[in-house]
């Protein structure tokens, strides 16, 4: 018998494509388009649908998918697909790095390669081929429950750390053993919410969407991202799953992107429940697959609505065989159909979380943690510190050391346990083992959080996932707090860990405020009372306004994110000094959750920086971050006072460490362009050096920055640069205040600029 050409790995992928879809039915085509989850079983998703893809699959699960698979008719194999967020999520034992946002505050591209290229050697020993990360979203309300998942509010931050991430991800290509699939997301502008609600209509102009949201995307389409996957919301009245002009017209046409197309959540069904643009699912599976989409995530219904749509003629069949072709030639490019890439067991045993794996993670957390605020309490002198009291209810949580998106965080129904709890290092651990055996560690709860009961609407959402419960704060407990205030006035120092948990994190938990909810204010206002130097430690999911007490009282203020495993021995380093502190703040902390959204670059207003009754300046902005020295900065020049438009900026600063204690400062490089043709952000990051200084050190540091860099999208949408005057603005954050400023102007005339160039 003659081998089918599909099979035959010596034909190039185009032919094998073309082979296999000319045997397919069209039952078999439109389940290949299908993503399903696995809660309920296997059997059916591949036996009656043809599933092409599955998610959310246990171990279990996995191995009767893979036999059912291999049984078919066509033996056509699945990809599949798992949230690998920050480190294998919903694999027992593995990895867990702090969380995207807690991994941006590093500014460091390189080591987000690295912590891409771990995940990915973890995850492809247990037969996962894909990721749903990076996520390229712009974090600007900080009410909205997904702000962790995000690199922060810059976008060009997000571009470099996400172009990092994926290509770890991605490794050497498709042939990568250990590499797997990166998809970027969601596309676009998903966290334009309104009122900071979860999958609201974003309210964005095609013109903003291009000045902001779309240029980190555009970045990772162009250097080789595999896939995208598309938000749940809708833009200017269209929900982007049938969005023409942003799938067609701008990703693929001005793009030329060629990867894979993957709606959210059930995106379709919501084209006919919630957003109510069809009456049918033949209809709206007949205008997602128009517009372009080739994976249909969790719609059970698109597998009868699409071929319903081809029988009633809404839908040619021809554009079901150029999406099934997109996702046939992810498998053949993989090399699925002669190695499936099933799980090892024996590099499982090699590779998850070992050593290397750790030791990164370590490094990784070290980088995430930002100190705020420091009177000098920082770093603790184990000399003179005899008593620590550790309080508060984010001390000894391991669950919200690690965050969303990991082992009990609830999206994988067979994990729900989490991860090991030896494994995770909370604050309270960490400063257990580090202080040494002079320093009497104590502990007390201090304040509860919250309690939770049913929604009444129901246990899910109509798409099938879980509706979340509804938070009730704690009330203050003054026996809680007694014990922590009798404890910190026996101490030397009291640090008190707060922020939020689960029930307030991720999809569809949204919150109306960013204030410490439960018992945490009273407990911190009492702490501050006692006189003790009190060092608050946010571990939480996004920036939280503060109370007065801690603004006022605090000694030293520090954020870490969700640090991961090894948060609390990162944490515990920070602040005993045995690790200098280098994280910088990736999002602005708001003062208040009435300047919602909290972002550096807005266009400034006409009449100032105020609101009648508080000020519109947030407690601190994208960039701040504190070392245990002090560092200076003096002498910025431009080398190229004029460059041509497709010149570079040559400039120097010199930066210097006058304190007694090495620091790693992270040089930030801001431009404004001084007259626009339409209104334009103030200053906008777009260069970041990072400089290792012993103290007294004084360093010439040499900063470049392409002209094509200095960008604005004019009136009618275009980006371009419009020659003239520009600001170069460095120093350590995004605030004015703190930053130097010099001239250059860009010049048409090539000639003219020609010693800039």
């Amino acid at each position: 018998m003659t081998t089918p050409a599909y099979l035959d790995p010596a034909r190039t992928t185009p032919e094998r494509v073309a082979d296999l879809v000319s045997r397919m039915t069209l039952p078999e085509k439109v389940g290949q388009m299908m993503q399903m989850h696995t809660y309920d079983g296997v059997d059916h998703l591949v036996e009656e649908w043809h599933v092409g893809s599955i998610l959310h699959a246990s171990p279990e699960s996995l191995t009767r998918a893979h036999a059912l698979a291999d049984a078919s008719r066509l033996g056509i194999p699945l990809l599949v697909g798992e949230d690998c967020i920050h480190g294998h999520s919903f694999f027992e034992g593995a990895t867990i790095f702090p969380t995207q946002l807690g991994m941006a505050a590093s500014f460091d591209a390189d080591l987000l390669e690295r912590v891409g290229r771990a995940t990915a050697r973890e995850v492809s020993t247990t037969g996962i081929h894909w990721t749903f990360s990076p996520v390229l979203c712009i974090a600007r309300d900080l009410r909205w429950g997904r702000v962790s998942e995000t690199f922060g509010e810059d976008p060009w931050l997000i571009g470099e750390l996400a172009s990092a991430l994926f290509r770890g991800y991605q490794g050497d290509g498709a042939g990568d053993r250990e590499g797997i699939l990166a998809t970027a997301k969601h596309f676009a502008a998903y966290s334009e919410t309104q009122g900071g609600r979860d999958a609201s209509e974003a309210d964005v102009s095609q013109r903003k969407l291009r000045s902001w949201y779309l240029p980190p995307f555009e970045r990772v389409a162009r250097e080789g991202c595999r896939t995208f996957m598309l938000g749940y919301q809708a833009i200017d009245g269209t929900p982007i799953t049938i969005n023409d002009w942003l799938l067609n017209d701008v990703l693929r046409g001005e793009w030329g992107y060629d990867g894979m197309l993957i709606t959210d959540w059930d995106n379709v069904g919501n084209l006919v429940r919630e957003q109510r643009l069809f009456p049918d699912y033949a209809e709206a599976s007949a205008a997602a697959v128009n517009a372009g989409n080739d994976m249909i995530m969790t719609t059970p219904d698109f597998f009868t609505g699409a071929q319903e749509a081809v029988a009633r003629g809404l839908l040619d069949e021809a554009r079901i065989d150029e999406a099934v072709a997109r996702i046939l030639t992810v498998k053949f490019d993989l090399g699925l159909f002669e190695d499936q890439r099933r799980p090892d067991l024996a590099r499982q045993a090699e590779v998850i979380a070992c050593d290397e794996h750790t030791a990164l993670n370590l490094e990784v957390a070290r980088r995430s943690i930002v100190v705020l605020e420091n009177d000098g309490v920082l770093p603790l002198n184990r000399d003179e510190v005899g008593r620590i009291v550790v309080v508060g209810p984010n001390a000894d949580d391991p669950d919200v050391t690690l965050g969303d998106w990991a082992g009990a965080s609830g999206q994988a129904d067979w994990l729900m346990h989490g991860h090991p709890r030896a494994q995770i290092v909370t604050p309270l651990d960490g400063l257990r083992a580090s202080a040494g055996d002079d320093i009497e560690i104590a502990h007390e709860l201090g304040a509860e959080i919250l309690t939770t009961e049913p929604d009444p609407a129901g246990g899910y959402f109509d798409d099938g996932q879980p509706r979340a419960q509804i938070v009730i704060p704690r009330e203050p407990d003054d026996a809680l707090i007694d014990a922590a205030v009798a404890q910190a006035e026996a101490s030397d120092v009291c640090i008190a860990v707060v922020g939020d948990r689960g029930e307030l994190v991720g999809e569809a938990k949204s919150t109306a405020t960013l204030e410490l909810l439960g018992g945490q204010i009273a407990m911190l206002d009492a702490l501050a009372d006692t006189g003790t130097p009190l060092v608050v430690v946010l571990m939480a999911s996004k920036p939280h306004v503060l109370p007065a007490s801690v603004h006022a009282m605090a000694s030293a203020i520090v954020w870490a994110a969700n640090p991961g495993m090894q948060g609390g021995t990162a944490l515990a380093e920070v602040l005993f000094g045995d690790v200098e502190p280098s994280g910088r703040l990736p999002i602005s902390f708001a003062r208040h959750v009435g300047q919602q959204p909290t972002f550096y670059n807005q266009i400034d207003a006409q009449h100032g920086v105020r609101y009648a009754d508080l000020t519109q300046e947030p407690a601190w902005v994208l960039g701040h971050g504190l070392s245990y020295t002090t560092v200076s900065y003096s002498g910025l020049t431009v080398l190229s006072p004029e460059v041509s438009v497709d010149g570079t900026v040559h400039a120097e600063v010199t930066v210097a460490n006058t304190g007694a204690r090495p620091a790693l400062e992270t040089v930030q490089v801001y431009v404004r362009d001084v007259n626009t043709s339409a209104t334009w952000a103030d200053r906008e990051l777009k260069a970041v050096r990072q400089v290792e200084l012993s103290p007294g050190e004084s360093v010439r540091v040499a900063l470049e920055l392409p002209v094509s860099a200095c960008t604005i999208v004019d009136a009618r949408g275009h980006r371009v640069v419009e020659p003239g005057e520009f600001t170069l603005l460095v120093g350590p954050s995004s605030r004015r205040s703190d930053l130097l400023t010099a001239t250059f102007h860009v010049v048409v005339d090539a000639t003219a600029a020609a010693s800039g160039s």
